[in-house]
Formats: structure tokens, sequence, C-alpha cells
């Protein structure tokens, strides 16, 4: 599905379509035109989902069946698509330079309609700086998407789409893009290590959602039911809120359990009974305003209170906190968490060790995230290393370091391949599940006993227990020297290539001074 072909081109549609899309911002910052594309690419899905229904109670309207009647609608979890505001009116109306204010009033009545999508949908479409051409052309590209598949296809089309878009405009926006996009790659990673085939899933700073959209996705590929997790949510900022509000809604995931306040999930908890089955997050680095003053004695902090600087063991604590007794949590952290001393943090991580709760640490690749430069690590936390699902862990840790796996996908971002995730989810599942054919790798992994990691202070950092890689016995000197030689020279002329520019602007700005 991903890789359907449009015209004669060989790149697979959602490529196509975002190429087109980026050519009519002209003007616009991606900040403000991804709500512009994503509203429309939502309003086009809940409009065909609003039609095969519409078409089929038609149909059946000598049985009592009312098309107009939004009961039926809502029985049938599908979203009431008022006449003003569906698909062919708008297209009707996409040539007129007044089509931004029939747009916004499409969204309202939307939303007045459906209660779950209050204060969701954008509003945007009548700013001066949109202009009315390229917005019905818009209209036309989005209206052509899926455009001669099943309905049901369409639904599924329009989610990828959705999807890619969002992570698009976050390679766009580039730092700000960060803040409500977790990379897919790593993103599948924590669900392909965690396996959420039932339960609560749970994440307390969910961005836009994705979490939640690659593990229903998870459960899908691997033919488990979909309705055996139930998805909990917070965010703190609206605009990102609004945007995982539609990207599941286009999935025809429940996100009513999603909820929204500006203070976050420190200091309002929107979910305080919940015990998840699993959690997984992406939290802000080294946040230091994060109310930590005002929470001196909250009762979450069982393993130390977290410095009010720093909220990395603040949110590890959170996220332990809601899970139940045999819950599991894959979370991304700045990489200075499994060192750092600060304020009391080296204790909080003794004492997640020696209680058990730390299953594995991940070192990941540099450039993987948007928003940061910092390094991060993923870790695996389990409240109940002894239980039967899984071989008793309780006094080893399994250290993967993964620094070296990515590829770059532009100059300044890197991504994890299908194989790499592979590579790492396979080493931690052998190494966990009964029977499964693990062995150390030096350079790589290595299951370390925690005495080991007490004589080493508590660190965690994987390069300080894989080791270093064996030497390959076919290893050519003269060959790696040439290569190294190679890349030297590349760099020198790209160092020229930029001065010689350098220079250029500067000769201009003298003689336009």
């Amino acid at each position: 599905m991903a890789k359907k072909k449009i015209n004669s081109t060989d790149e697979p549609l959602e490529k196509q379509l975002w190429k087109t899309a980026d050519k009519l911002r002209k003007n616009i910052d991606a900040a403000e035109y991804k709500h512009v594309v994503l509203g429309l690419i939502f309003l086009k899905y809940i409009s065909d989902a609003f039609e095969e229904l519409y078409a089929r109670l038609k149909a059946e309207e000598g049985q009592g069946a009312d098309p107009e009647d939004k009961d039926e609608y809502k029985a049938e979890n599908v979203f009431f698509v008022p006449a003003e505001a569906r698909w062919n009116m708008l297209v009707s109306q996409a040539k007129q330079p007044t089509i931004g204010i029939t747009i916004d009033a499409a969204m309202d009545a939307i939303e007045k309609e459906n209660p779950s999508l209050k204060g969701v949908l954008p509003k945007v479409y009548a700013r001066q700086n949109l202009d009315p051409t390229s917005l019905g052309e818009l209209i036309d590209l989005v209206g052509n998407i899926a455009l001669g598949d099943t309905k049901s296809r369409s639904a599924d089309v329009l989610g990828h789409v959705f999807e890619y878009f969002l992570g698009e405009f976050a390679l766009a926006e580039g730092k700000k893009g960060g803040q409500f996009y977790t990379p897919r790659s790593v993103v599948e990673l924590l669900v392909e290590m965690l396996e959420p085939y039932h339960g609560r899933v749970f994440d307390p700073c969910c961005g836009s959602g994705g979490m939640f959209v690659q593990s229903e996705k998870f459960v899908t590929q691997h033919q488990g039911k979909i309705n055996d997790i139930s998805i909990y949510g917070q965010e703190s900022n609206q605009t990102t809120w609004r945007l995982c509000k539609m990207n599941l809604a286009i999935r025809g995931i429940d996100s009513s359990q999603v909820k929204w306040n500006n203070e976050g999930s420190f200091l309002n908890d929107a979910h305080k009974d919940l015990k998840s089955d699993f959690i997984i997050a992406n939290p802000p680095f080294n946040v230091s305003d994060w109310g930590g003053d005002l929470l001196r004695k909250d009762g979450r902090w069982q393993y130390g209170v977290p410095p009010t600087g720093n909220a990395n063991f603040a949110w590890l604590q959170h996220f332990i906190y809601h899970l139940n007794p045999s819950g599991q949590a894959g979370v991304v952290l700045a990489k200075g968490a499994l060192t750092s001393k600060t304020s009391g943090e080296g204790d909080i991580r003794k004492s997640l060790v020696e209680e058990g709760l730390i299953d594995c640490i991940v070192n990941l690749p540099a450039k993987l995230f948007l928003n940061t430069q910092i390094p991060a690590a993923l870790w695996f936390l389990s409240r109940n290393r002894k239980n039967g699902k899984f071989r008793d862990r309780s006094g080893e840790i399994l250290f993967i370091d993964a620094r070296n796996l990515g590829h770059l996908i532009n100059r300044r971002t890197r991504e994890l391949s299908d194989d790499d995730i592979r590579q790492i989810t396979e080493t931690y599942h052998n190494w966990r599940n009964p029977g499964g054919q693990y062995k150390d790798v030096p350079g790589f992994c290595a299951s370390v006993p925690v005495e080991r990691v007490k004589e080493l202070d508590y660190v965690l950092t994987p390069g300080r227990y894989v080791g270093l890689p064996d030497e390959e016995d076919d290893f050519d000197f003269n060959e790696r020297f040439t290569a190294l030689k190679a890349e030297w020279e590349e760099q020198l002329k790209e160092e020229a290539r930029l001065n010689e520019i350098i220079a250029a602007n500067l000769s201009k700005i003298r003689i336009n001074g």
C-alpha cells in the first residue's frame, strides 16, 4: 500500500503528494501549513466514511433506515458530516475566492455535530496569507488520494498519507517539529521491543499519537484483535493534542482517553488511578521547568526525590508509578541520565537497579531526533522480571550499543532501517524469552550481572559493558586507509566550496553596501 504508484514516476504515492503539496505552500511556514493540509486530509477521511455509510442507509430506506439520522452514524462509530461540510460540496466551491471561509465553516459544523471533535479541528483556511487558488488546488490534490480505491482501502491510504505528512512536516520544521513527532523508526523499535498485543497502553507525553498508531498497527500486523488494546494519553500542548486526536480518528482509534491540559502530567495527572500494561513514551529531554519545587513530597517519588532542575528521573518514576504489577515500559531519555549523579540522580538510578526494575538499555545513534542533538538511549523497565511469561532476568541487565547502526536520510538526520530494528529487537527477545538463542556480541550487546553494574557505580552506559568488537580476520589496512583518505579529500572539497560561497556573498555585501 505504501508503495502505490501514480502517473509514470517510480516514486510512491505519498512522496508525490508531499512534493505537490509543498509546492503549493509558497510563503507559508511549515508549522502553519501542516494544519491546513492535515485538516483537509482529515476532512476527506471522515467525509469518505460518512458517504459510505450514507449510501448503505439510503439503500435501506425501505427497511426503516434514515441516512440523515445522526444516531445511525454514532452506532457505527462514524462521524456525522452535515450537508454543508461534505467533501463534494467543498469540491464544488474549490475555485471560489471564498473557499477559505467555506472550509472554516465546514470545520465548525462538524465540531457542532460531533462533541468528541470539539476544539480539535483547524479553522485556519480564511487567513490572508493562504492563497485561495492554491487552496483550491490543494483540495483537488487531497481529493485524488485513494481515488478509485474501495472505501475500506481508501481509509487505510488516507491514514498512511496523514502519518507520512506528519513526518515530513516535522522534518520541514526541524527543531520545532520534534516537539510533536517522534521519528517513525524509533517508535517502531519501541513497539517491536515491547510487543503490546493486549492491555492498556499509556503515553503521558503523547505528542501527535505515533506510539498509539504503531501499537495498533503492530497488533494488526501480527493477526491480533485490535480491540484487545486500549489507549490512554496526555499532552500539554493543545495544538499537538489536536494533531493527535485527528491522527487517531483517521485510523479509527478511540481517543476518548487522550486528555489535554496545559499544566502537564506532573502537575495535573489526567489518569491518576491508571495502572497500565505498557508505557511507550518519548518525554522532552532534560526539562528544567517542570514544577518540581511544588512536588517535593509527591507519592510518585518512591525511589528518590528528583531534582527540580531536570525532569528525567521524575519521568522515569512517573512511568513506574503508572505500571501495573507486571507492566512494562519502553521510553526515550537523554543519554546523560545513564551516568548523571547531579542532585541525587545517581541515587535514584541506583535504587532502580537494586529494585530490579531495569531490564534493558539501548544506546542509540546520533542525529535520530529532529529537535535535539543530545545523545539518547532507550530504557526498558519491567515491574516483574520474574514473571512466567518471560524467563527470570532479575539478576542481570541487557546492554545493547546501537550507536553504529542507522543511515543518514539527509545531512542532519539519521534513521534506523528495518534490518537495524530487527537486529536490536531479536537480540532483546532472544535474551528475554525462554529458550531464546542469545549470546553476547563484543561491541554490540552484553548480558551483565547486577553485581558488575554495582562495581561500576551504577553507570548504565552500554559501551562500558559490551566491550570492543572482535577484529575481523580479513581486515585490509590499505583498503581502509584509501577509503578514509577519499572521505577526507571529499570533506576538504566541500569546505572549499562553502568558503567560495561565503566569499562570494561577502563580495556582494561589500558591493551593495
